[in-house]
């Protein structure tokens, strides 16, 4: 028996909850891995790791978030995607709240798992939380020049979406469907290589906000409320998502066959 339409709406809430917290519990983690444990020579440990670890790590939070809500909710987990879906994609628009909260929800939960997992570390390594916020969110990397770092959200959501839409669309079958996960976790470790330096390419609202306002509740400072480093990450994503599904569908899927439609 097929679920009722209500159990189905909880279903896809839950699964982008659980979604996202897996995205955000593993992306945080391994940026928490390499912010508290990466000092050579503190107390005699071994770095673990650096940029490298952190663009891997996000691009399998992203790979197994979506194992998790894929079946289920379509496994968004980033508000710029259900927006341009929405926009683009007839997704239902009565369902972008609802959608929205629930991964913001997830995000946070899961910053709080990690900072309750490595409390111990954050009370070394950052005693009076003044300098490891950016464990939970992104920072500027030049807080002066902020339309750079807009930039910087607008592109790398762009490239993130329109190449979601460009390796999962049923015109377009490059990629087997079951090898799309992996490609877009690639994508995610791709533009974080190339476009991570500005702002830490968030491209996501979602994964910024929801570990911000979390540490922000920790009682973290430098959280960034309070300047551009807090709506940056969030209207850029936005825009960016719309862009990168604008070029997509203007300038590519005309031009795909139709009858794969």
């Amino acid at each position: 028996m097929a679920p009722a339409a209500g159990q189905t709406r909880v279903g896809e809430l839950v699964a982008e909850f659980l979604g996202t917290f897996v995205l955000i519990a593993l992306g945080d983690g391994v940026v928490a891995m390499v912010v508290l444990f990466g000092t050579p020579g503190l107390e005699g440990e071994v770095v673990k790791g650096g940029y490298t670890n952190i663009t891997l790590g996000w691009g399998l939070a992203v790979l197994m978030g979506i194992c998790v809500a894929g079946r289920v909710s379509g496994a968004h987990l980033n508000p710029a995607v259900t927006l341009a879906l929405a926009v683009f994609r007839k997704f239902p628009w009565p369902k972008v709240l609802p959608y929205t909260l629930a991964q913001v929800a997830g995000a946070f939960a899961a910053a709080a798992l990690v900072y309750v997992n490595y409390l111990p570390a954050f009370r070394r390594f950052d005693p009076d939380l003044s300098k490891s916020v950016g464990v939970f969110c992104t920072l500027p990397a030049f807080p002066e020049a902020w339309g750079y770092g807009l930039l910087d959200q607008i592109v790398g959501t762009a490239l993130l979406m329109g190449l979601i839409l460009a390796i999962t669309d049923p015109r377009n079958p490059v990629v087997m469907p079951m090898l799309q996960p992996v490609l877009i976790g690639l994508v995610v470790v791709a533009v974080g290589m190339s476009w991570g330096g500005m702002h830490g390419y968030a491209i996501n609202p979602a994964r910024d906000f929801g570990p911000r306002l979390f540490s922000w509740v920790a009682g973290f400072q430098n959280t960034g409320f309070k300047s551009h480093a807090f709506w940056v990450p969030i209207v850029g994503p936005y825009l960016g998502g719309l862009v990168g599904a604008l070029v997509y569908d203007g300038l590519i899927r005309p031009f795909l066959p139709s009858s794969m439609s």
